[in-house]
């Protein structure tokens, strides 16, 4: 088993890397098909031919019609990412057997490169649209080379990312065909607990496979996503008994009437595979992620601009922190120059309704925020010292104002890292023109993947170009996709190389 085929395997394991294609439902007016949506809306004038029309007679439950429906829409997809070597980090030992060995046979054993071998994995992705949009989880194609999506006919395309988001776990890859078979999307906010889905998807490398439980339970958060690659995950799971393994990742959850409610995404085991419990996340998420990758490049995320008490603090614990009881998200802190405290929420607010919405938990109240972009407004409903109040509150992003937020496409974003010119005393301190401090790298990028840099690194050369600051050292790598960084750390003689190969952007 490969390093994505674990992602998730702790005390709760992923399903493996598996996408899931969009479910497909096929409706007719005069002899005309419309298959899929339309604003997630079917035409008034059209009937639904593709699934059962009316209720399953009394005492009986159907699968077949929906589980027909979603199985054209759902597609295998498989990765390979190829061997990598990484540099060591540390500054480079002397060679202390000269009359020995030369210093390149020393360096290849002591200073070298280590590799990290190919991997290739699967999972699964549902159709989003019929020209080839796929919706899949992010850990499916994380730093994929090669991306091959099968569908359930057989034919096999390459795929390419369109975009990706690893703090909700989503991302939308590509394949360049017409006419497809896609899911129509349903309201996750209706999904109840108690209510017949059926999970769909490639586990463990089997072909499409269909599996029947219940929703157990909503809005959970598992804490899945904390120390990936992101420092702000979404979690608010719809938790089932439907049977999902490695390689359902990114599969579709469907209801009954075929449409589909959440992606798969996980599974709670002490083993790596199914033991009775199984998270997808909510499609109302999934939709808003999937129309901000594709308009925007980049999620729009929206901020409340509140620190609130964790789910499942024990009485002792509020006894210390001062927490009352009460209904709601109890708020810690709000912001000065966040969006709840312009609309007069403040610490001691107990968080009740978003939107008419009840919110019960942290996980509610994020997934419901995640529904809205910056500018948004929202009317929130809070209880204040046993008083209820209404507010309208518009929403922010993280940055704590209304704009949106494009994509970064500059050259220091493709490494990774947060950087700052070195500024000219300390440049005079250490001997150099000038330079680029690497402040802080990040879980994902050139730096962290392909390399073993450690913070504080001062880049002095692009290549033979010398540069200065972070202007210069943007335009030395340009549009290169090879190339090495050179520079030193505080302290240490002597420049270390940093060789990058930068994948299509």
């Amino acid at each position: 088993m490969n390093l994505k085929q674990t992602f998730f395997t702790v005390a709760i394991s992923a399903a493996t890397t598996v996408a899931v294609i969009f479910g497909y439902a096929k409706f007719e007016h005069n002899n005309n098909t419309y298959a899929g949506q339309e604003n997630g809306v079917v035409p008034s004038n059209y009937h639904l031919t593709g699934l059962h029309e009316g209720a399953a007679p009394a005492g009986a439950i159907d699968f077949t019609q929906p589980a027909q429906a979603a199985i054209p829409t759902v597609v295998h997809i498989k990765t390979r990412t190829n061997a990598k070597q990484v540099n060591n980090n540390l500054p480079r030992q002397k060679n202390p057997f000269g009359d020995l060995f030369d210093d390149d046979m020393f360096n290849q054993f002591f200073n070298g490169p280590s590799v990290i071998p190919e991997q290739r994995a699967s999972g699964s992705g549902v159709i989003i649209s019929s020209d080839g949009y796929i919706v899949t989880n992010n850990h499916v194609v994380a730093d994929a080379d090669e991306l091959t999506v099968t569908l359930s006919n057989k034919k096999t395309y390459t795929a390419k990312v369109i975009g990706a988001d690893p703090s909700y776990d989503i991302a939308v890859i590509k394949i360049d065909a017409n006419n497809l078979p896609f899911l129509l999307y349903g309201n996750s906010d209706d999904a109840k607990i108690g209510q017949w889905v059926l999970a769909i998807g490639y586990p463990l490398n089997l072909e499409t496979t269909v599996t029947a439980g219940i929703i157990s339970a909503k809005g959970r958060s598992l804490g899945l996503n904390k120390g990936t690659k992101t420092s702000a995950p979404v979690e608010s799971y719809i938790q089932t008994d439907a049977a999902v393994n490695q390689g359902n990742s990114g599969g579709a959850l469907v209801n009954t009437d075929g449409q589909l409610i959440g992606i798969n995404a996980a599974i709670a085991s002490p083993t790596g595979y199914y033991s009775g419990y199984s998270y997808a996340i909510p499609v109302n998420i999934v939709k808003k992620v999937v129309d901000d990758l594709m308009k925007y490049g980049s999620v729009q995320r929206a901020y409340l601009g509140v620190s609130y008490a964790p789910d499942g603090m024990t009485d002792d614990d509020k006894k210390k922190q001062n927490i009352p009881d009460g209904n709601g998200v109890y708020v810690m802190d709000a912001a000065s120059n966040g969006a709840a405290s312009s609309a007069g929420i403040k610490k001691g607010d107990f968080i009740t309704k978003i939107n008419g919405v009840d919110i019960n938990s942290s996980s509610d109240l994020v997934e419901q925020i995640t529904h809205y972009k910056p500018g948004d407004k929202v009317t929130v409903e809070y209880s204040r010292n046993g008083e209820t109040r209404t507010t309208g509150v518009t929403l922010k992003n993280n940055a704590g104002n209304y704009d949106i937020v494009k994509e970064d496409n500059s050259a220091t974003s493709k490494l990774g890292a947060q950087f700052i010119s070195l500024d000219a005393k300390k440049a005079k301190e250490y001997g150099v023109s000038g330079g680029v401090i690497v402040k802080k790298i990040g879980t994902t990028g050139a730096l962290s993947d392909q390399t073993r840099m450690r913070d504080g690194f001062i880049i002095v050369k692009i290549n033979d170009t010398e540069i200065k600051n972070i202007d210069e050292m943007n335009k030395a790598i340009g549009l290169s996709k090879s190339f090495t960084v050179s520079g030193f750390y505080p302290g240490y003689d002597g420049l270390y190389d940093y060789p990058i190969t930068l994948g299509d952007q």
